[in-house]
């Protein structure tokens, strides 16, 4: 066995404040002191060492001297805590309203995980996305006008379309912003989403977008390009926090940790 030593490339303030987090979990669940393998401290970096490293639970448990059960159960907890601090949908449209934003881009993006057994009614597997040829979840964010990640949805299997996804989790509230003057841009992905949610027109069936009219060929530039930044967010997400681009836990957790890579996002930031 060769040792060595190694830096984990998240700012210090990110780790103590995942720490706080823990210390007062353990506190809230009346942990007592010096009884756990590990203090918050180390447990955070084991967390943040997961996320940023997609590193296997089993390596990060035996670098820290823990068993591969605790390890699990200290991942688990670290991502309990951390989804608990993400915002409410509500409180998030609230704030873009009272910060005097022009309109919130909504997206959707497939979260990559191991092949699962599960089977739709039409006899195609549940968890598999014809979209992207791979099997994952499904999840639905929200991002600011200069492309800031801003609320993260829970998961629906990768089956889920885009626009399904987003009517169970997102759109009756983003209806409600619309009322309010907090305009949705969106991609072709959600056309009939409803009033409020800007989508680009379709081209014809077997033509070229030519066959629209200069006017609506200009909308569909305009909404492109306005919209640009905030595809740009589940990249930063999955570039930054790397353990999403493959999920290794139950994908039923996938929202969770989005979630919990957002709450990071916003604090890195």
């Amino acid at each position: 066995m060769v040792t060595y030593a190694a830096a984990l490339d998240v700012p210090r303030h990110i780790v103590e404040f995942l720490a706080r987090l823990l210390a007062a979990h353990r506190r809230g669940i009346g942990t007592p002191k010096g009884s756990r393998a590990l203090g918050p401290f180390r447990q955070a970096v084991l967390v943040l060492r997961w996320f940023r490293e997609r590193g296997c639970v089993h390596c990060l448990a035996r670098d820290a001297g823990i068993s591969q059960a605790t390890g699990y159960r200290y991942l688990h907890e670290g991502i309990d805590v951390l989804a608990a601090q993400a915002p409410d949908l509500h409180e998030v449209l609230d704030l873009c309203r009272a910060e005097g934003m022009t309109h919130v881009v909504l997206d959707g993006t497939l979260i990559a995980c191991d092949r699962l057994a599960g089977v739709r009614e039409n006899g195609n597997d549940l968890w598999f996305s014809q979209k992207h040829k791979n099997f994952g979840g499904n999840i639905q964010f929200l991002a600011a006008p200069d492309g800031t990640p801003l609320w993260v949805s829970e998961v629906e299997p990768g089956s889920t379309p885009d626009i399904t996804a987003a009517r169970i989790h997102v759109l009756p509230a983003l209806y409600k912003a619309a009322a309010e003057g907090l305009p949705t841009l969106a991609d072709k992905g959600y056309i009939g989403a409803g009033i409020g949610i800007h989508v680009p027109v379709r081209r014809p069936k077997g033509r070229s977008e030519t066959a629209l009219d200069r006017g609506t060929r200009a909308t569909n530039a305009l909404i492109r390009h306005v919209r640009a930044r905030g595809e740009r967010t589940a990249a930063e997400l999955k570039e930054r926090w790397r353990t999403l681009k493959h999920v290794t836990l139950s994908p039923s957790r996938i929202g969770d940790i989005a979630r919990a890579a957002l709450v990071l996002n916003g604090h890195w930031k």
